[in-house]
């Protein structure tokens, strides 16, 4: 379904507040043994200092590096004859030959690399995005999995966006490479128009990303198939961590004729998936039948408007919970 089926005015207002930005320098590595032993490239073993000129860690991580995927390899680290090394994912991809001079690898495994390994400290891969964290090697991916400093993935709904960044760098993106509307306030108010509300099954849109409180935040308003039943819905997403995203809450009405729907939700991260939270039903959900009726006339022409606020949840004291509970 093209973006451009949809008519959206939208119109929004609320406080303006200072774009936050973030960057950071990218720490050294270091490791907490800086002479090594390894299987050599005639099968030998070679025993050292590093060369001189080039920082041990570095020389010792490029060791590390899988020849095949360059991923940083783990036990078991398999190794031919003539000591090449390669991880045990693409042992089993390139059929038991030695990707570097084609020897059978057989089962050797390389023990003296990975009890190497084991003896290094290495920051996070995420430093330059701001993580100070320094981690033993075999820590570390396990880390890096959940780094709260790891980029986020394109929030964008209407197509397969590979694209990953920081926070700033993805709201550029939006604007700039998917003409997303951008609005500064806490409140908004969105009419969708659709001429045939009927061709609009499994239609994706992300209409506005909000400014407000420092913060970023994306509007969905998309049609798709609830069992049998078409359905409309509507829901905010943060564009940060969940814990972060706890923060703030929102609220959603739409109605129209004497009659309204209202919901209102804490907004869901943009670390879950777009289909996650649209299959979740985390928002505010219009059967399609409701959504004619709030648009009068004779059915036939989608004519829905979309009302709804973000505020920050404030953060009680201990002794200000207990007067509530009191009360």
């Amino acid at each position: 379904m093209e973006l451009d089926s949809l008519e959206c005015v939208s119109s929004s207002d609320g406080m303006d507040e200072d774009e936050a930005a973030a960057g950071a320098h990218l720490p050294h590595a270091f490791t907490k043994a800086h002479v090594v032993g390894i299987a050599g490239g005639n099968g030998n073993n070679v025993s050292g200092v590093a060369p001189s000129g080039i920082p041990p860690v570095t020389s010792v991580h490029e060791l590390l590096e899988c020849p095949v995927c360059t991923n940083s390899m783990y036990p078991p680290i398999h190794q031919c004859r003539n000591g090449h090394t390669l991880c045990s994912t693409c042992k089993s991809r390139v059929h038991n030959r030695c990707p570097t001079c084609r020897q059978e690898l057989g089962d050797i495994r390389c023990l003296a690399l990975e009890k190497v390994a084991e003896s290094l400290e290495l920051p996070c891969k995420y430093c330059s995005l701001g993580c100070p964290e320094i981690f033993p090697y075999y820590s570390k991916l396990k880390h890096e999995a959940q780094c709260n400093f790891r980029p986020y993935n394109c929030p964008y709904a209407g197509s397969e966006c590979s694209v990953v960044g920081d926070i700033p760098f993805l709201v550029a993106h939006l604007r700039d490479d998917h003409k997303v509307d951008m609005h500064t306030g806490c409140t908004f108010n969105h009419r969708y128009v659709k001429s045939n509300p009927r061709d609009v099954e499994n239609a994706t849109w992300m209409l506005t990303v909000f400014n407000c409180f420092g913060q970023y935040f994306c509007l969905h308003f998309e049609a798709f198939q609830l069992g049998m039943a078409p359905v409309y819905m509507a829901f905010l997403r943060f564009m940060g961590d969940e814990n972060e995203a706890r923060n703030y809450s929102y609220s959603l009405e739409v109605g129209g004729y004497g009659r309204k729907l209202i919901w209102e939700g804490t907004p869901r991260s943009i670390r879950d998936s777009h289909r996650k939270v649209r299959d979740s039903h985390d928002g505010l959900i219009i059967q399609r039948n409701m959504a004619l009726f709030f648009s009068g006339g004779d059915r036939k022409e989608l004519k829905l408007r979309v009302t709804g606020r973000i505020w920050k949840e404030q953060q009680n004291s201990d002794s200000d919970k207990d007067d509530k509970t009191l009360s």
